[in-house]
């Protein structure tokens, strides 16, 4: 058994969040981006090799802002249905807006899911179901790709992997393909053992691993967030199948117009068949695990001078192939690196919509 403790200690997340997304953290990866891209064009550029713009497709132009504009829709109602509609629809345009721009500014590998709790409990939902539901779209997001994966196998085939390179890099892009595919199905299983299997032993290993010296001043913290969590998982269990297929569905589509977005990037400047396009969506996949492995803040600079080994072939020349990664990161990344410049001094300014809390009575674990 654990003594009640008196108080719980101050936390101040939201500190850590403000140090994490301050507004100067745009500057590294934008020079980073934008430096490979004007290497690309320095690389790539001869006279003429632009000429092709001047006869885009407007249509495809326009379906690439719709899917943008719809994927981000998409965001903002599974927020809020993870939610259970706490959320408001204008706090839920907030939580996805800052979640982005913690994309773009965190290393890939952690992305806007480490701020997601933070971000969520900002707007006032307790940090142990704030945590839930980031494990709910954590979960889902993971689950996607683990279904998906075979499909773009069988669609694809060998062609999920860039030709025209070295063997042994591309033997090496294969494995790395197979241990993240393993190590994302191995995740989602953890993921849902935490949230729907025994959520206590999760509370548990918390309050064990802040038993260490160096950790012991977090152990309090530590249990109420466990216990949060446990509460959270058993209503989340009870919620219903009306709540999980809202959340399954809107996570296809979300991740399904993610992924669409190159196919009508490029087919807006270049001959596109459906065949092609469900090509390039497959092998958004593979481009996806260089972007999990990427160090630098929403994978700048990784994604940019990646993009033409997975799509450069679909252009016709080096020049539009550096063209059209520069517009893919202005719409998918740049973008929302300014508006969250813009938005979050606001977002942060607003005051929380602060929760009461029951005290929680330590029971024992």
């Amino acid at each position: 058994m654990l003594s009640t403790p008196a108080t719980p200690p101050p936390a101040r997340p939201d500190a850590d969040l403000v140090q994490q997304l301050r507004p100067s953290r745009i500057v590294l990866p934008a020079l980073i981006g934008l430096s490979v891209v004007a290497f690309l064009f320095w690389h790539s550029y001869k006279p003429g090799d632009l000429a092709p713009l001047r006869d885009a497709s407007w249509e495809w132009l326009f379906i690439t802002l719709l899917v943008l504009w719809a994927r981000d829709l998409g965001y903002i109602y599974r927020i809020r249905s993870i939610s259970e509609k706490v959320l408001s629809w204008k706090q839920a345009f907030g939580v996805i807006v800052v979640w982005e721009f913690a994309s773009c500014v965190l290393p890939s590998a952690a992305g806007g899911t480490a701020a997601a709790p933070v971000i969520l409990n900002k707007e006032g939902i307790p940090l142990g179901k704030a945590i839930a539901y980031t494990i709910v779209t954590a979960f889902l997001d993971n689950l996607y790709y683990v279904l998906m994966v075979p499909l773009v196998v069988w669609l694809a085939g060998d062609g999920l992997y860039p030709h025209g390179l070295q063997s042994a890099f591309v033997q090496t892009l294969r494995v790395l393909f197979i241990v993240s595919y393993v190590a994302v199905s191995a995740y989602s299983g953890l993921l849902f053992y935490a949230l729907f299997i025994n959520p206590r032993s999760v509370r548990r290993l918390l309050v064990r691993l802040t038993s260490l010296r160096v950790l012991r001043r977090f152990r309090r913290l530590a249990y109420r967030q466990g216990q949060e969590m446990v509460s959270a998982s058993a209503h989340l269990r009870g919620a219903g199948a009306a709540y999980w297929w809202k959340a399954a569905l809107s996570t296809v589509f979300v991740w399904t117009a993610r992924y669409a977005v190159i196919g009508c990037l490029i087919a807006a400047f270049a001959p596109m068949t459906t065949g092609t396009f469900l090509f390039i969506f497959a092998r958004n996949i593979t481009y996806k695990v260089i972007l999990l492995l990427a160090i630098t803040p929403g994978g700048a600079g990784i994604a940019e001078g990646a993009f033409p080994t997975f799509f450069g072939r679909f252009m016709g020349t080096a020049a539009m192939t550096s063209f059209l990664v520069l517009l893919y990161r202005i719409v998918t990344y740049y973008f929302y690196l300014a508006l969250g410049v813009a938005y979050l001094p606001r977002w942060l300014a607003t005051p929380g919509h602060k929760k009461s809390l029951a005290p929680e009575t330590e029971r024992g674990l």
